[in-house]
């Protein structure tokens, strides 16, 4: 992981956007912020991206994370973060139940569009942070990552920018180099339920994929049900929904 969390470190890019404006007074204009990202580019540097995106919208602290790893324990699924350490370990259980709350459909409509929420009452912040927070949510080939950015209090964010942000932020994630985004739960799908994934995507039921499987039928819903399990879907329209846009089917 490129991980960058700080601890108690100054803010970054707070100073972008004064008090209830929606107007930049230090920030790149979009022309350089591009030059500026091609230039990291080939140093393949992912910080950098986001340290640059973070100040062209005038947010404080980013984090960049793969939503497809989020989970109650570790922080397996932070890319990059200069969010406070302490910050980012409580918040990891909070994004996983939001996460696993949300249907395929609400996942693939979050694509690209800002979403604010707010950190929950007990979680400690610095001082002169508001407790709301922005994600955007953006796909780097297979894998689905998300920017969430924490800002000042009073700040206003500007929807339009954050639009761009939300585009270019797939731009420099890219950079990773050798990074591979590939999901790890590809892998976690055996064969026969990968052949179960490709029938019911076919508008196959349990009774003739068992057929057509010679197994039985109560064999077929065990393993639509461990598919299901590990793609952290709830029925199988959103299991079939999950394999089509991972290229599982």
């Amino acid at each position: 992981m490129d991980v960058e969390i700080s601890k108690g470190e100054p803010l970054s890019g707070a100073h972008a956007y004064s008090v209830g404006s929606n107007t930049p007074s230090k920030a790149l204009s979009r022309d350089q912020l591009i030059r500026k990202l091609a230039l990291t580019a080939g140093s393949s540097n992912v910080r950098t991206s986001m340290h640059l995106l973070t100040e062209y919208v005038g947010a404080a602290h980013f984090l960049l994370a793969r939503y497809d790893l989020l989970q109650e324990q570790g922080l397996d699924f932070v890319v990059s973060s200069n969010w406070p350490f302490d910050l980012v370990r409580r918040l990891g259980s909070e994004l996983a139940n939001v996460y696993a709350r949300s249907t395929e459909l609400e996942k693939c409509l979050s694509l690209l569009n800002p979403n604010f929420a707010q950190l929950p009452d007990d979680i400690e912040i610095p001082d002169d942070i508001s407790r709301q927070y922005c994600s955007l949510t953006f796909c780097v080939g297979r894998t689905r990552l998300s920017m969430m950015l924490l800002f000042g209090e009073g700040i206003i964010l500007s929807h339009e920018r954050l639009r761009e942000v939300c585009l270019l932020a797939g731009y420099g994630a890219s950079f990773g180099g050798n990074r591979n985004y590939k999901s790890d739960r590809d892998f976690d799908l055996t064969e026969r339920e990968l052949e179960c994934l490709f029938w019911i995507a076919e508008g196959k039921t349990s009774d003739e994929i068992a057929m057509i499987l010679g197994i039985s039928r109560n064999t077929i819903n065990n393993y639509i049900t461990s598919v299901m399990r590990k793609t952290a879907t709830k029925t199988r329209s959103e299991a079939i929904a999950y394999a089509v846009r991972n290229n599982l089917v």
